[in-house]
């Protein structure tokens, strides 16, 4: 790839960080030729009853509210899905919310393909009890696998995944600390704007939870998996090790969508090398994830919303990226020597 890259009619490397989005994204696609339309994300939805530790700024109930935003066309996902000319399938795998009473009259956009897939009124408490019952932990990454098998059969070439689900950082930094090994002080950030009460509450929680599955589990098992993960985590995980086998690109958001990808590769190792990670965000823990997978993220923005916006925002750079890989012109195609000569 770097062979390729080097002959185009540039000096060697001068695209800087955009000629290595190019080299990963031939390296997963094996072509000198990459592709990356079409495109989609899919947004798993769900909501955690580690909620009720008083670990997060928002109650419960948001999570619902935003999964009617985002069915109905106003979330930043959408606004960025839209602008990026990406697909946006919605996926409700556990919400608490009444349907009819989340939607509050906002009229579905015809652009989001949303699906009702609830298993269950959200995860349960890991604090006190494993968060994810083993059938729903079966059922959750099924209803991935089942998204990433769609977006193959109707012709996706890359695909990211999001998130919404209040709480859900408190259970990506028991995760992380068990599949990454991240130490609790670095796993545990702010989440959506905790203030120093509610942080050192949630630190509390997360170190005691991963405290207690360490005693009773092996760490990479299934059973410490479940103790810790929530539905929609779970989903992303499935929808990744469905996508890596179906040879997709995978672009990762931050770091909830990050803790799912330690899920999918510990499940299945070699997982990682089909993803892109898009950004590093503000939660600490996400470094130490992205370190465990061996990815450099390509954006340093400060971003901590969720939903797929990272992804998101790195779709049009990987579309240059595939760009110059295939349209640019090589030094010999001009009948240049390509090695400077002072």
């Amino acid at each position: 790839m770097w062979q390729h890259l080097d002959q185009l009619t540039k000096p060697p490397r001068s695209l800087g960080r955009l000629e290595a989005l190019a080299a990963r994204l031939c390296a997963i696609q094996q072509t000198l030729a990459p592709v990356t339309r079409p495109r989609r994300l899919v947004v798993f939805a769900a909501d955690h009853g580690v909620v009720a530790e008083g670990v997060s700024a928002w109650p419960a109930e948001v999570t619902g509210l935003m999964v009617a935003n985002i069915r109905g066309g106003g979330a930043a996902s959408n606004v960025l899905a839209r602008t990026t000319e990406t697909e946006l399938r919605l996926v409700d795998v556990g919400s608490l919310a009444d349907r009819a009473e989340c939607a509050g009259g906002v009229m579905a956009d015809p652009a989001v393909a949303f699906r009702d897939a609830r298993i269950g009124p959200g995860s349960h408490n890991l604090l006190h009890e494993p968060a994810v019952r083993p059938e729903e932990f079966a059922r959750a990454l099924q209803i991935g696998r089942e998204e990433a098998r769609r977006a193959a059969e109707e012709g996706m070439a890359v695909v990211a995944c999001g998130e919404m689900g209040i709480g859900n950082t408190t259970a990506a930094a028991c995760l992380t600390m068990l599949l990454a090994g991240v130490p609790l002080e670095d796993a545990v950030g702010r989440g959506a704007g905790a203030d120093e009460a509610v942080l050192e509450r949630k630190r509390a929680v997360v170190g005691e939870a991963v405290a207690r599955v360490r005693r009773e589990h092996a760490a990479g098992s299934e059973q410490a998996i479940a103790a810790l993960a929530g539905l929609e985590i779970l989903a992303m995980a499935g929808f990744f090790l469905e996508a890596r086998e179906a040879g997709l690109t995978i672009v990762l958001d931050g770091y909830v969508t990050t803790a799912a990808a330690l899920i999918a590769e510990t499940l299945a190792p070699g997982c990682a090398q089909s993803m892109l990670a898009s950004h590093r965000s503000v939660e600490p823990g996400h470094r130490g994830a992205l370190e465990f997978l061996q990815l450099s993220p390509f954006l340093e923005w400060e971003l901590r919303l969720g939903e797929g916006t990272g992804a998101l925002l790195l779709m049009p750079l990987i579309d240059a990226a595939a760009a110059i890989c295939s349209q640019m012109r090589t030094f010999a195609e001009l009948g240049i020597d390509s090695e400077p000569t002072g």
